[in-house]
């Protein structure tokens, strides 16, 4: 565990904090987690308790049902008493967020996720509370100008290869125009390369970032994509990276220099 935390774990987003935390704090926070968690399995270890932010978890009991999947979100109507009703209704309004969806009889068609920056209506998880009220209706926030990928001109289908695959798994952290200014990559530490800026890529050459694609980046939330994508994909992405928002050096190659000509 202590290696873990200060070395992180290479192919995973456990960053390491060597270069946040002294060996000392390390040590203490290892400590901590062995004897709140694994041993004592403190009551501020466990969701939904009124030491972990929970007061009143039980005004949700309706719900609990579907949350564990006893009762499955498109169960007719008609099948539901008036409490179940409820139940769903909460679960729908309160707990999907973080349940998912829950239990269904017919799975459907699966669902083309997208990356989309949240909340709206100009709420920053920097500033106090008061000042930024929550609102699901309203309209985008700064954070959804980010949301609009680049229009590409005459790309090569490896260029849209790259760009289909950069926008399914990619932009969720860099955001889907390429500054890592939406709302997941403003909460992250550090913030994700903005692959725009000519400061953070000028140096950046088509070997270097195939790399970094491949086997993340060690003390940040870069993780590794060898298991995920092909070397032909991750050079498909690089294709799409040089023109879409910075050319990269050194992109052409011969095979054998891991050009993209594979």
């Amino acid at each position: 565990m202590i290696a873990a935390v200060t070395r992180g774990k290479p192919g995973t987003a456990m960053q390491g904090f060597a270069n946040t935390l002294n060996k000392e704090e390390i040590e203490a926070v290892v400590d901590f987690v062995r004897r709140e968690f694994m041993q004592n399995k403190a009551p501020n270890t466990a969701y939904h308790t009124k030491e972990n932010g929970w007061p009143n978890h039980r005004q949700y009991a309706p719900a609990f049902p579907f949350a564990l999947g006893q009762i499955a979100l498109d169960e007719p109507v008609d099948n539901l008493t008036e409490q179940q009703r409820l139940g769903r209704r909460i679960f729908m309004q309160s707990c999907v967020t973080c349940h998912d969806r829950g239990r269904v009889h017919d799975e459907g068609v699966i669902w083309d996720p997208r990356p989309v920056s949240f909340p709206r209506n100009r709420y920053s998880h920097r500033a106090p509370e008061a000042s930024t009220p929550t609102d699901v209706t309203s309209s985008a926030t700064p954070y959804a100008r980010h949301e609009q990928a680049p229009v590409l001109n005459n790309p090569t289908p490896r260029e849209r290869e790259g760009e289909r695959l950069f926008q399914q798994n990619c932009a969720f952290c860099h955001a889907p125009d390429g500054t890592g200014k939406n709302w997941i990559g403003s909460f992250l530490e550090p913030h994700p390369r903005n692959l725009t800026d000519p400061e953070n890529m000028r140096e950046m050459t088509a070997e270097r970032l195939r790399g970094v694609i491949r086997n993340g980046l060690p003390g940040t939330t870069m993780s590794a994509w060898k298991s995920v994508l092909s070397p032909s994909q991750i050079n498909s992405i690089i294709a799409y990276i040089n023109k879409a928002f910075y050319p990269i050096r050194n992109l052409q190659g011969k095979k054998e220099n891991g050009g993209l000509d594979r």
